[in-house]
């Protein structure tokens, strides 16, 4: 008797657990570039599973993507989003908030040409063709800010993702891609293409949070325990990666590289400061690139931006 009412309160229990399960989807920017390996191995992990989350990923072809699943509220939470374009967006009454940090700094961006180009440095590159992946994006609003940086007039040219990016690069299509380290580092390794300028060349440009994690404003609203918990399952992500055995591990399967590549792709190109959710830095930076950029006409005032950036529980 004893067994069977254990058993029936083990089932009453699991269900209940089940039932409390909240799902969220998740619209992550470009698989493989930068940050964006923090849900997924995360949640292989089972470290959303623990606060009671069950995560639906998917992949975009940039921020710009990521902000439109978002707005739409095809995902609940984006991942890798461009601060300018989520500022743009949210200026003209887009349900879209911040919810944390994604990256700060400019070191992991970067443009390269094919090694046989006859570009050799960024002041060869007037007239010619730069990509960046889509409208709004991190990419953009670097790509834009190096344009300022070296008043070059270049031609910034949305081509997609890293991936679609390179073929296009090596075929001629652009003269200059983007790639978001790890992804493009064994080419430069190999001497296949040459690095011609990173994000962090323009120096204003990287002291800011670039990518931001944005939530649908409605879901946020309606089940604001929910995002907090994500946020939780982020963070417990993060530390898992970054100061464990296993979580390197997990790292280096789901970027494909070595492990000691993959140590030093996120020690040198993705360092711990750099994708800590609670910061968000250089905003009065941010502020004048959005509107000199186009993004907004006016800064947006201290009510708005406690309105735009609503971290859930931050850690200082």
């Amino acid at each position: 008797m004893w067994r069977a009412r254990l058993a029936a309160a083990s089932f009453a229990l699991i269900a209940t657990s089940a039932a409390s399960a909240e799902d969220l989807r998740i619209a992550v920017g470009g698989r493989g570039i930068g940050e964006t390996f923090v849900a997924e191995v995360g949640y292989k992990a089972g470290l959303f599973k623990r606060h009671d989350l069950v995560l639906d990923i998917f992949y975009t072809d940039g921020g710009g993507e990521t902000q439109q699943a978002v707005i739409s509220n095809s995902a609940q939470v984006g991942i890798a989003a461009g601060f300018l374009g989520a500022i743009g967006v949210f200026a003209k009454g887009a349900p879209v908030r911040i919810i944390g940090g994604s990256y700060t700094g400019g070191a992991q961006v970067f443009w390269y040409v094919p090694a046989d180009s006859p570009i050799r440095a960024p002041q060869d590159l007037a007239g010619k063709t730069v990509a960046y992946s889509n409208n709004g994006s991190s990419t953009h609003a670097g790509v834009l800010a190096l344009q300022k940086h070296y008043n070059i007039a270049f031609k910034p040219t949305p081509t997609g993702n890293a991936a679609a990016t390179m073929t296009a690069t090596m075929s001629g299509q652009v003269d200059v891609g983007w790639a978001g380290a790890p992804f493009g580092v064994a080419e430069l390794e190999a001497g296949k293409i040459r690095l011609i300028m990173k994000s962090s060349d323009a120096p204003d440009f990287d002291k800011q949070t670039s990518r931001v994690i944005i939530a649908n404003a409605d879901g946020l609203k309606a089940r604001s325990d929910v995002f907090a918990r994500f946020m939780r399952g982020y963070r417990d992500s993060l530390a898992f990666i970054y100061s464990t055995p296993a979580g390197l591990a997990a790292y280096a399967a789901f970027a494909k590289l070595p492990e000691a590549a993959a140590k030093r792709a996120l020690h040198e190109f993705l360092p711990l400061a750099a994708v800590d959710p609670d910061r968000i830095s250089g905003i009065e930076e941010v502020m004048a690139d959005a509107i000199a950029f186009k993004f907004i006409s006016a800064p947006l005032t201290k009510d708005e931006l406690a309105e735009l950036i609503q971290i859930p529980e931050p850690r200082r």
